[in-house]
């Protein structure tokens, strides 16, 4: 077992949660804002942040509980296998609890196969063992896979649903599924937010086959958090370059990104805004996607704003806000028909060098992004569809379509 110790990281701590989405609408879609702890971080935007979830107290405390084991314990966990200088794990005591917490996701992620082949053996109740080799066995995979993968079992529930199994901590600190990081786009400047980071964040929640509800780890625990009460309460936080590269101010750009899709572009907008200040920038182009104007109108008022005469996605410079409600009238209508009605805009800015970057989910909508690209040139150039997609493929060669799409 790998295991993660954070040790090169940065502190952040939450001073901001606002919901983006009204009540009641079907979705919470929310702004976090974060002040560094750590000094001397620096990021671009195009970047992503990952975070280490907190989990819920009383799920940590349920497993310990139920594996009979001792909170307060020091322990000492070494890796079977040093990988790296990254694997180095310190040889100092740690609490158990905290070990648990900071490392092994006990209520959140499903536990593979081979966890119910090792319960088996510890099982001494005979109808579980038995039941516990049926999982474990080819014959069971299909009955294992409704059981957990499709339900999302957790580490937790499944050993509830199996009292009489008594893992040594020893074998449970390799079988749980590590606490894994979440990675989320960042949606700030650090020009424009000195010492802050910014997320815009969906709250996931889901229900399985068997109307269990199910919620994201990362996501609901950050929805809970009160800036007012938990001052004291520091997110280990790691940042990384993302799929979009941060863009000069002289260069046009052509920006899609429905939903949370618009959060990287907002970092974009305040540093471009930022840049405009001192030298007229480049303009931008942003088709923005939601189901209704009135429910999920992500950062209405700051598009808005930038949209106004001088704004950096004023059509009076090039530029331009558009935004494709889906369910506002009887006809669907997405990013794609609102690129389509640009269509003439759109090809000038890409004759004058302009770039163009995709964010937001990874299901149908970058396809039908990149089909409609395909029609918008081969339309206004005159060119087959086939000559279009070869001029596709070299703009993204020549480093001008960039992706960067999440399930």
């Amino acid at each position: 077992m790998k295991l993660t110790w954070w040790t090169r990281n940065y502190l952040l701590i939450q001073v901001k949660n606002q919901p983006l989405t009204r009540a009641d609408c079907g979705k919470d879609v929310r702004h976090f804002e974060f002040e560094f702890i750590s000094s001397a971080i620096k990021y671009e935007v195009g970047d992503v942040l990952e975070l280490l979830p907190g989990q819920n107290p009383a799920a940590v405390d349920a497993f310990i509980q139920h594996c009979n084991l001792e909170p307060e314990s020091l322990i000492t966990v070494h890796p079977r296998v040093m990988e790296s200088a990254e694997s180095n794990a310190p040889n100092v005591p740690i609490k158990l609890k905290t070990f648990v917490e900071l490392n092994m996701d006990v209520a959140s992620a499903s536990p593979r196969r081979y966890f119910f082949e090792v319960m088996s053996f510890f099982a001494t109740a005979q109808h579980e063992k038995e039941r516990l080799q049926y999982f474990a066995s080819p014959e069971g995979r299909d009955d294992l896979y409704q059981y957990n993968q499709k339900e999302r079992r957790t580490v937790l529930e499944v050993l509830e649903d199996f009292p009489s199994v008594q893992m040594p901590f020893e074998w449970l600190v390799q079988l749980v599924p590590q606490l894994k990081t979440r990675a989320f786009s960042i949606s700030s400047s650090l020009s424009a937010h000195p010492n802050q980071v910014h997320l815009t964040v969906n709250v996931v929640s889901w229900t399985t086959p068997f109307k269990r509800t199910r919620t994201g780890l990362c996501s609901t625990w950050l929805a809970k958090l009160d800036p007012q009460q938990n001052t004291g309460l520091y997110i280990p936080a790691w940042f990384h370059k993302g799929l979009l590269p941060p863009p000069p101010p002289s260069l046009p750009l052509i920006l899609v990104g429905p939903g949370t899709g618009c959060a990287p572009f907002r970092g974009f907008v305040e540093e471009r805004t930022i840049q405009d200040v001192s030298d007229r920038a480049a303009p931008i182009m942003f088709f923005f996607g939601c189901r209704s104007e009135e429910n999920d109108f992500l950062y209405k008022d700051f598009w808005l704003s930038h949209a106004l005469e001088n704004g950096v996605l004023a059509e009076q410079r090039g530029g331009g806000f558009y935004v494709a409600f889906s369910r506002d009238q009887p006809q669907k209508v997405y990013v794609q028909h609102k690129m389509q009605e640009h269509s003439g805009r759109i090809w000038d800015l890409l004759l004058e060098g302009a770039s163009i970057y995709v964010a937001g989910s990874s299901t149908k909508m970058p396809s039908d992004v990149r089909a409609a690209f395909e029609d918008i040139i081969s339309r206004e150039a005159g060119v087959s569809k086939e000559t279009a997609e070869l001029q596709l493929r070299r703009l993204e060669r020549d480093g001008r379509y960039h992706v960067e799409a999440w399930s």
